[in-house]
C-alpha cells in the first residue's frame, strides 16, 4: 500500500481533491443545483510540490482537469463557469490557487454522449 501525511486520511492530496471535485459534482447534480450534469465524469488535479528535509510540501495546484457528461441544453461556456463557481471553487483551497493555475473543463468540449 502507499500512505502520506499530506491529508488526514493518508492519501496524496491531488487525489483527495480529485475525489472531492467528483463528489461535488455528483451532490450538485443529484440536489438539482447542477441540473444538466450527467452521471459521466473525470477529474485530475496536479499539484506542484517543494522537497524539505525529505517531505514533499504542496506550493501549489498547477492544473486541474473537470470533464462531465451534460444535458445538451447548456453551453460550453456556461458549463465551464458553471464548474468553475460551483464546484472548483468550494473544493479547492484559495490557499492552494495561483494566477498561473491553470483549469481545463471539458477541453474537448461537448460530452452529451457517455
Amino acid at each position: 500500500g502507499y500512505a502520506t501525511d499530506e491529508t488526514p486520511e493518508a492519501m496524496p492530496l491531488t487525489l483527495m481533491l480529485s475525489h472531492q471535485l467528483n463528489a461535488r459534482l455528483h451532490q450538485l447534480r443529484r440536489n438539482g443545483t447542477l441540473w444538466w450534469v450527467r452521471p459521466d465524469s473525470k477529474t485530475q488535479v496536479t499539484i506542484e510540490y517543494k522537497t524539505v528535509q525529505g517531505a514533499l510540501i504542496p506550493l501549489n495546484v498547477h492544473t486541474v482537469v473537470v470533464s462531465t457528461q451534460h444535458s445538451p441544453d447548456i453551453t460550453l461556456d456556461n458549463l465551464r463557469k458553471e464548474i468553475q463557481e460551483h464546484v472548483i471553487k468550494p473544493v479547492i483551497p484559495s490557499s492552494l490557487l495561483s494566477p498561473n493555475t491553470i483549469f481545463h473543463i471539458n477541453p474537448c468540449g461537448s460530452f452529451t454522449m457517455g
